[in-house]
């Protein structure tokens, strides 16, 4: 059996203000590719999408045309199973569900976490495959109790994940001879997770020991963007594909991937990884502006989305529109002059003043529920720059 594990598209994200829209459908694009023609001619028997489809639960209607073209895509030439995690809205997710019942599973209903899709591989491998939608603990904890206790499951995803695969191994057990996999959309111990992810901490509580997993051949995990193989309990294998398409400058230096795994008909998963080119690389940029306008090794950044700090001891006049000359794709500019006295600042920036673009983006599109243009967002960061300005202008006057 050949699988292709997937995660995270995030379809409908914006990246500090700019429309992902366009590199979204490049990688989508580049995966369907890779089932149509896989890399080394064996057919891939089933696409496995571990939540988050979307970035929101009401996401653009480009992102859902996008998603049904990629879906109706994969479908010609294999079977696609999707659960939905914690990003999505279940129940638009899982429209259709019921009507499904071929090349299209969608598991997004907690109470058929324990009901498998049920294929064989082209080599004759037959494999029970198990969808564990993400689990709100606080539901999830009533919904997962074990009947007629009566008592409910303690708040946190490690119990109610815990409860969703006892059910699924009680399952496994009446299927003699079938290979398991499980998707799951969770926070597992000893992961590592980057800046683009939503928490999902519940009552103080967010990971999942991989132990959960025990007695499972392999589990295709969603939820953290860099493709990892968390501990796990001997004979399973636990592996995160990571998000397809960077979604913030801590995930610069990762390589995206899918995962192609082989599962034979006895022994360990096989996991192959298969880098997904990035439509536009991510660079850390940092010098006085002059430096930075000038220097030649830059040059191959000057198509990349870039982050940059300027280290001027005075903040250049038109600093963003001057930089912008040269790289075009520059999403955040900072000023931290050479030789300045820290004064406590932490080290981690406040969402407002780190991203203004993508807080007014966020904002306008959580008030008005549509996609907010570029007009609006710039109108949004000029009014942020202006209040940083008089800002500044205060606290200079209060300082003479």
């Amino acid at each position: 059996m050949r699988l292709l594990h997937t995660s995270d598209w995030h379809l409908g994200r914006t990246l500090h203000g700019v429309n992902l829209h366009e590199a979204q459908s490049a990688v989508l694009d580049r995966i369907a590719s890779l089932v149509e023609n896989p890399p080394d001619g064996v057919p891939i028997d089933a696409v496995l999408v571990a939540g988050d489809v979307y970035d929101r639960g009401v996401p653009p209607v480009e992102s859902v045309q996008l998603f049904e073209w990629t879906l109706s895509r994969l479908a010609q030439s294999t079977t696609v199973v999707v659960t939905s995690g914690n990003h999505d809205s279940a129940i638009r997710l899982g429209y259709g569900a019921a009507l499904f019942r071929d090349r299209i599973r969608m598991i997004t209903d907690p109470a058929m976490l324990d009901l498998p899709v049920l294929l064989e591989g082209s080599d004759g491998v037959p494999v029970a495959i198990y969808g564990i939608p993400y689990l709100d603990p606080d539901h999830a904890r009533a919904a997962l109790a074990p009947s007629g206790a009566g008592d409910l499951l303690p708040r946190s995803h490690q119990a109610v994940v815990a409860a969703a695969c006892d059910r699924i191994r009680d399952d496994l057990a009446r299927r003699e001879g079938r290979r398991s996999v499980v998707m799951a959309h969770a926070f597992v111990a000893g992961a590592e997770p980057s800046d683009s992810e939503r928490s999902i901490m519940v009552g103080g509580v967010d990971r999942v020991a991989g132990t959960v997993f025990r007695g499972i051949d392999y589990a295709a995990l969603g939820h953290l963007h860099g493709p990892q193989a968390p501990a796990a309990a001997d004979g399973s294998v636990v592996r995160y594909s990571g998000s397809p398409l960077r979604y913030s400058f801590s995930e610069e230096r990762q390589q995206k991937v899918v995962l192609l795994v082989d599962l034979p008909a006895s022994g360990p998963a096989r996991v192959h990884p298969v880098e997904i080119e990035q439509p536009r690389p991510m660079a850390t940029l940092s010098g006085r502006l002059d430096e930075l306008l000038a220097d030649a090794a830059l040059s191959v950044h000057e198509q990349s989305w870039v982050r940059v700090t300027v280290t001027d001891r005075v903040r250049p006049d038109s600093l963003m529109d001057r930089l912008k000359t040269r790289f075009p794709h520059a999403l955040q500019v900072f000023h931290e002059p050479e030789g300045a006295v820290d004064r406590g600042r932490s080290g981690t920036t406040a969402v407002s003043e780190r991203d203004p673009r993508e807080l007014g983006a966020d904002f306008i599109a959580h008030v008005t529920k549509s996609e907010a243009s570029l007009g609006e967002i710039d109108a949004f960061t000029a009014g942020y720059e202006a209040a940083v300005s008089a800002t500044r202008a205060a606290e200079a006057q209060e300082g003479a």
